[in-house]
């Protein structure tokens, strides 16, 4: 057997197992956390990824939830849930947030995000992607078609909430998510927040094998070009520094100093290509995470001026003062 088609039978085993989720098992742990020759083994079989799962609701945060369900592409159907801000607010904005959770995750990751919206007077909708959580469902496109997943939710949020003002957030591939959705559809949303997107699919594969110790090429294009044959697009061209320019509406964008799945060159490089209004907040010392986690302080107040900006340009979202 050729080392041609060794590498490529790996690579078709690595992608599907990154994009086809386990029915059970333990997660693999991060590259970081491996020993080499685990790292070996991973890299020639490929990962575990279980079928992420909610173990939390709303009510763990001690907030009053509804859940609903709305279709996206494909006849995946989508869990949501909702969690309105308290009416008596005296900071109650009629601005909805709707909230995408990272890759392998659910919509609970997003439980202490919702909280903080909530307190500072927002209504809030946590997604479950597709294969996530409690839709259906058990791959990932890694943010491809979840994009899809973002526009059927944003739509059900317009058709029975009828908000003034709708912002999207997403986390990592959440973010990845919104980007390509906003970027088809330049009136989905008002605003959007983006926690730690990466700006192609490539980098952020190829950034995966740094902590491995194992140089990327050719094995981190022969996983992109599987993955995305797979699931039946070209996945090269996945790339949210691309759709950027497509986007008009403000934008703020959030990363760690030290992320090593997103280099902070490649977080500046998508935020420059950002058409319209937009802001970077730089989380000192903090690597790949969600950062209301890293720092709520920072996230809070950075979070609150953008969405402050955005309530008070009601008609003119696309002149949102972000200075």
């Amino acid at each position: 057997m050729s080392m041609f088609l060794i590498a490529n039978v790996a690579a078709y085993m690595q992608a599907r197992s990154m994009t086809r989720f386990a029915p059970a098992g333990v997660r693999t742990a991060s590259p970081e956390q491996l020993a080499l020759a685990s790292k070996l083994r991973v890299l020639l079989t490929g990962v575990t990824v279980p079928r992420p799962v909610n173990d939390q609701t709303p009510a763990d945060q001690g907030l009053s939830f509804a859940t609903f369900c709305t279709q996206s592409s494909g006849g995946i159907d989508l869990e949501l849930w909702h969690i309105a801000a308290t009416p008596s607010s005296a900071n109650k904005s009629r601005t909805m947030i709707l909230l995408f959770h990272a890759y392998a995750s659910s919509k609970e990751m997003m439980l202490p995000v919702a909280r903080v919206l909530h307190d500072l007077g927002y209504d809030t909708l946590l997604v479950d992607f597709r294969g996530c959580g409690g839709s259906t469902g058990d791959e990932t496109t890694v943010g491809y078609s979840e994009a899809d997943d973002v526009m059927a939710a944003t739509k059900f949020a317009r058709e029975h909430f009828s908000p003034e003002r709708i912002v999207l957030l997403g986390d990592s591939m959440g973010a990845a998510a919104v980007l390509r959705a906003a970027s088809l559809d330049p009136k989905l949303a008002d605003a959007l927040i983006v926690d730690a997107p990466f700006d192609r699919l490539l980098s952020t594969v190829e950034n995966r094998f740094t902590p491995m110790k194992f140089p990327s090429f050719p094995f981190a294009r022969l996983i992109v070009f599987w993955g995305g044959t797979r699931q039946g697009y070209w996945a090269f061209a996945h790339n949210p520094a691309d759709y950027a320019g497509k986007i008009t509406c403000p934008v703020l964008h959030l990363h760690g100093e030290n992320d090593p799945r997103v280099t902070l060159a490649q977080a500046r490089g998508l935020f420059d290509r950002l058409a319209g209004s937009k802001a970077f907040v730089l989380f000192h010392g903090a690597g790949h995470a969600s950062h209301v986690e890293t720092d709520r302080a920072l996230w809070t107040q950075s979070v609150r001026n953008f969405l402050g900006a955005v309530d008070g340009a009601i008609g003119n979202a696309d002149r949102v003062d972000l200075r």
